[in-house]
């Protein structure tokens, strides 16, 4: 589903027009990348947990010139899937 596919579905499911409906998936998404960068995690009861996590630098190759190469550390985005979207899938 695309981001716009997914304002359709908010917008007729809540009786919204498109436009408030991309404001709310907007504002939704920006509440879960700043609850990251403040607390490093945000869950959702029943649908899933957000949290952001430290990847560690490490030594790589680059597959095309088997040149090593230092991939430095990170923080990337990480999400596990809460009881209830669990049972919805299966």
């Amino acid at each position: 589903m695309s981001k716009t596919e997914l304002v359709e579905f908010v917008a007729a499911n809540a009786g919204l027009t498109k436009t408030d409906a991309l404001k709310a998936v907007d504002a939704m998404v920006e509440g879960i990348t700043e609850g990251l960068k403040k607390s490093g995690k945000v869950a959702l009861v029943g649908f899933g947990t957000f949290s952001a996590k430290k990847r560690a630098a490490r030594d790589g190759i680059n597959p095309l010139t088997k040149e090593a190469l230092h991939i430095p550390a990170k923080v990337v985005a990480s999400f596990k899937a809460g009881s209830k979207l669990k049972d919805a899938l299966n």
